[in-house]
């Protein structure tokens, strides 16, 4: 899998909201200006051959559906993220996102316990 361009990524965030959609109904969710019917096209098909979409065919018209969900490719962005920003340590995330008074002592309280609880810890 690879990393989506911020287009590719807009493309894909409505495609996953709606499940299947033709290029129309992609641009039609698109906030204005909008794209014109090439561009979200062209995208369309880039994403189709990253394998990120399908497509059923009706004669020359195309609905796509996604092959990769959110929660798949949310997982392979975050670990990037993690990797290239936070030398893979979740503990220097959690750091940051405290530091820049982002997560509040609850959500962390949350966190350990989700911890505990996927661990058999009491």
């Amino acid at each position: 899998m690879e990393q989506l361009t911020k287009k590719e990524e807009e493309i894909m965030q409505i495609i996953w909201q709606i499940g299947r959609a033709f290029v129309k109904d992609v641009i039609d969710k698109l906030p204005p200006p909008g794209r014109p019917y090439s561009t979200v096209s062209s995208v369309v098909r880039i994403l189709e051959k990253k394998g990120f979409l399908g497509y059923k065919a009706y004669g020359k018209t195309h609905e796509y559906y996604p092959l990769v969900s959110k929660d798949e490719y949310r997982k392979f962005y975050l670990k990037g993220v993690i990797k290239d920003y936070f030398e893979n340590s979740y503990k220097s995330v959690l750091s940051f996102f405290a530091k820049e008074e982002k997560i509040k002592e609850e959500e962390l309280k949350e966190i350990i316990q989700l911890i505990k609880s996927k661990t058999g810890s009491k």
